[in-house]
């Protein structure tokens, strides 16, 4: 039997898609490499070949540990699901055939078990994963919180990995390559992007740790610039600000767990149409 593993408990949680056995799984089975595709929900980009070298020698000792996960194709070919790296592995190694579970997924079970199988592994660069996460937002319709449950996270950790991509391209492709790690841009990520950039080279060039950023980043006087909000929070706003029909400013203290918000109104006509949103009746005549 499968023994039931992070992995399987995140996608429970998220689709009601486990990789326990069921119906319309079979036993594991040896499937010949040259049968195997990689799968078109891939959420990786790039593989570095070090450590795939590294994985093949760990399965020439040790063997595939734990099967892949795939779907028959109608050309009788299979499709990777989950376990591409150990695929790839396997045939450096000099493998001809390698253990699978062949199970019916749909398209979209395809995507959300490759995303959440990179994620928790921590095979993906910053952006790969941001990106990922955005997308089990946007295909889903998912909140922040059912994911952080999905994919054993925090709410926080969450919203701080999508916010990478507010930051602009350049150092995006610094966090790709990785030339600066999430704690360097967890430190810049509040500036404004001509402060942004410009640390974020000079970290580049000069090698510098995530302590000696922040001290930059803090001497700039972070606090008096204005806190980039993230996507959930603008986009709540937007939807407040249409269903009242002025404008609405949410801003939230995320440490603490409160927040402030406000409405702007250019009219007594517009006040009068907030409260009526709000069954509240207005008596005061001054209004």
């Amino acid at each position: 039997m499968v023994k039931k593993n992070t992995l399987g408990r995140g996608l429970d949680s998220l689709l009601g898609v486990s990789l326990e056995a069921s119906d319309n799984v079979q036993s594991v089975e040896l499937l010949n490499v040259s049968d195997l595709e990689p799968g078109i929900y891939q959420p990786r980009a790039q593989m570095d070949n070090k450590s795939l070298q590294e994985l093949a020698e760990s399965i020439k000792e040790h063997g595939i540990i734990q099967p892949i996960l795939v779907r028959k194709k109608k050309d009788h070919s299979y499709e990777i699901i989950a376990g591409e790296r150990r695929w790839r592995a396997s045939q450096l190694a000099g493998l001809t055939e390698i253990p699978a579970i062949i199970r019916e997924i749909s398209d979209e079970d395809a995507l959300a078990i490759g995303l959440i199988e990179n994620i928790q592994r921590q095979n993906l660069n910053p952006i790969e994963e941001a990106q990922g996460l955005l997308r089990l937002k946007e295909e889903f319709g998912l909140t922040h919180e059912k994911i952080a449950s999905a994919v054993g996270r925090s709410r926080s950790s969450i919203t701080n990995t999508m916010r990478l991509l507010n930051l602009p391209e350049e150092i995006q492709g610094y966090l790709i390559e990785n030339k600066l790690d999430m704690g360097h841009a967890r430190a810049i990520i509040t500036l404004p992007v001509m402060k942004q950039l410009d640390l974020a080279h000079k970290a580049v060039k000069r090698g510098w740790s995530v302590r000696e950023i922040e001290k930059r980043v803090n001497r700039i006087g972070v606090t008096q610039t204005k806190k980039i909000k993230d996507i959930e929070t603008q986009k709540l706003e937007e939807q407040l600000s249409d269903y009242f029909g002025i404008k609405v400013d949410l801003r939230e203290n995320s440490k603490l767990g409160s927040g402030v918000l406000s409405f702007s109104f250019t009219s007594y006509d517009e006040l009068d149409q907030l409260l009526l949103k709000m069954h509240f009746k207005n008596n005061n005549k001054n209004f």
